[in-house]
């Protein structure tokens, strides 16, 4: 049995989670530009020259750090979300390398995204392939106040 709330007794776990995802993406994608362009400043341009690796390599440590403090990256935060595993925790370190390879291999393979994303939008629980795999789910954060 699952820890994971039921989305048909408990709904509000899940409710709008792939329209927070879609935001929280955005957020993300551009933190990742922006670290970017930092490094790109900081090596007088030259980082230009490797923009793609750039931006891959400090996606990937932008999403590993913020998963594995806080089991949601900042746009995440932003939106509302969480990621948890399957048994309701929050990510730990692995876990959160683990979905972030998972996340990182669906963009390289836009086939896999676009069953990932197909998938968020027609499940119960709004899980994409990567969590599908992991068994984790992205679920509304509690209200702060």
């Amino acid at each position: 049995m699952s820890a994971l709330p039921d989305p048909f007794d408990q709904p509000q776990f899940y409710d709008a989670v792939p329209a927070k995802r879609l935001i929280a993406w955005l957020i993300d994608s551009v933190v990742t530009f922006v670290l970017c362009l930092g490094v790109v400043l900081a090596t007088a341009f030259v980082g230009l020259f490797i923009w793609p690796l750039l931006f891959a390599v400090l996606g990937f440590a932008y999403r590993v750090v913020t998963l594995a403090a806080g089991s949601a990256t900042w746009g995440m935060r932003f939106a509302g979300i969480e990621l948890r595993d399957a048994h309701g925790a929050r990510l730990d370190l692995g876990q959160a390398v683990a979905h972030t390879a998972g996340y990182t291999i669906s963009l390289a393979v836009p086939v896999l995204q676009v069953i990932s994303v197909v998938m968020m939008l027609t499940g119960a629980r709004g899980q994409g392939l990567s969590d599908t795999v992991l068994g984790t789910v992205a679920l509304n954060r509690r209200a702060l106040f």
